[in-house]
């Protein structure tokens, strides 16, 4: 599993994501490159823009705390066209330079506040994070989606 919070794993996803271009072809799944894009951004706004989006309601967040976080927060990499929650969801075209800039942007931001930083801080849906689980989560989403799109 590669490091977010480390300065060269952090460049290398950067340098990933400089790879795609507004036609690059998905190898499976639904979404077109700007929307996941977008899709990806989606993470860190829950992050760095905690008001943007609507917190699960008691029922959800206890499914998601119960059952869905051993998944996202482990360090198995995610299956093929696995169902996305319905925040994540894009719909409609997305301006591609913007979404790319906004998700660089991102990834440059977490590496600078660092390990320390993400070390107990609550998740938009899953609680309270270790550092670690923190990292597994924002780096095997990226992973699944880069690899989606063949960089």
């Amino acid at each position: 599993m590669q490091d977010i919070f480390s300065p060269l794993d952090a460049q290398q996803y950067i340098d990933r994501i400089n790879r795609l271009t507004p036609e690059t072809p998905r190898k499976w799944g639904k979404m077109s490159v700007d929307q996941v894009l977008a899709h990806l951004n989606v993470s860190y706004e829950t992050i760095y823009e905690p008001g943007k989006h609507p917190k699960p309601g008691f029922i959800a967040a206890f499914l998601l705390k119960n059952f869905v976080k051993k998944k996202t927060v482990n360090e198995l990499p995610y299956k093929q066209n696995i169902p996305t929650a319905p925040m994540f969801i894009m719909k409609g075209d997305k301006d591609f330079e913007a979404e790319k800039k906004r998700l660089i942007g991102y990834i440059q931001k977490t590496q600078q506040l660092g390990r320390e930083a993400f070390d107990g801080k609550i998740s938009h849906s899953f609680g309270k994070l270790t550092a670690q689980e923190w990292n597994n989560m924002l780096a095997k989403h990226l992973n699944h989606h880069l690899e989606q799109f063949g960089v």
